[in-house]
């Protein structure tokens, strides 16, 4: 589990054309260059993915692309965001007869009040009984407003069918990386904290910069795997200031337009969120430049 979850990973954005119709041509043109990078692999079907705004139909056919043109080293985890359990049980059968290697798991949220540990503990744990694929957590609470709390998963780090999770929230990564063992993996959710979190044990991260920024984003992960203090604290605010401007700013419209900036084909996000305007896109172009990241 440790070489399959030990890096990179770029929570792969859905490409939509102007008519908001996912583009599996640019989904795929995105998948050919990252396959010659050095990330470990994938998120497909995260919040960077809009899952939220995909039918059941196009996460599949999304989430097959993604599987059938990665590189043969690279590692997929399939991202469900669903209320019903058996809509989760279902979803991650079909992720593993594609090839998903994991699934990462988002707390239902709807009836957010009865969300209890103990509803939660149920629902990770029995879902993982099932699934055909080894699971990991996914703490998110600016997405779903459901916090994993640092007891839930060390109740849920001795389940043999759960391998990990993924920390997206910005109260401290340090309370999760106490159950980090040979079969517990904590993943930094966000690059903000990527060579902090290896710092104190981490093993890598999903990060939305590798997107846009994947040499960057695997350089800063290279650093915290070497310990690398005098290196990595100065990329890591580099890192900073360029996620504040991409995603931090402008949320998942952001990632792509940076993606469209880079190169790669990012699209638009599908309604109700709004892309960049032209004027926006110009000042990230600029940024981009100054920071060294783009050719002027």
């Amino acid at each position: 589990m440790l070489e399959q979850l030990a890096g990179v990973f770029a929570p792969v954005c859905t490409p939509f054309g102007e008519d908001e119709e996912v583009d599996y041509g640019a989904l795929r043109s995105n998948l050919e260059f990252y396959a010659h990078t050095e990330i470990l692999g994938y998120l497909a079907l995260g919040s960077n993915g809009e899952n939220k705004s995909l039918t059941e139909d196009e996460k599949q056919k999304v989430l097959e692309t993604i599987i059938r043109h990665k590189a043969p080293r690279q590692v997929v985890m399939a991202g469900a965001t669903y209320e019903a359990q058996r809509d989760t049980e279902r979803f991650f059968r079909t992720a593993a007869d594609l090839g998903a290697d994991f699934g990462l798991l988002l707390p239902p949220s709807y009836f957010r009040k009865q969300m209890t540990d103990d509803v939660l503990y149920r629902y990770f744990s029995s879902v993982a009984d099932v699934s055909p694929i080894p699971i990991l957590l996914y703490n998110a609470p600016g997405f779903c407003g459901i916090t994993i709390s640092p007891e839930l998963a060390g109740r849920l780090a001795g389940h043999p069918g759960i391998v990990g999770m993924k920390d997206s929230a910005a109260s401290g990564i340090e309370n999760f990386l106490k159950h980090e063992s040979s079969s517990f993996h904590v993943l930094a959710g966000s690059v903000n904290f990527l060579f902090r979190a290896m710092m104190n044990g981490s093993v890598g991260g999903t990060v939305s910069l590798a997107n846009s920024l994947p040499a960057l984003s695997v350089e800063l992960f290279r650093r915290g795997a070497a310990r690398d203090e005098a290196g990595g604290i100065p990329l890591q605010e580099k890192a900073n200031r360029l996620n504040a401007a991409i995603s931090g700013r402008y949320g998942v419209a952001g990632v792509k337009a940076a993606m469209n900036l880079a190169g790669l084909r990012g699209g638009i996000p599908r309604r109700p969120l709004l892309p960049l305007t032209p004027g926006q896109c110009d000042e990230l172009r600029r940024f981009l430049i100054e920071e060294g990241v783009l050719a002027g």
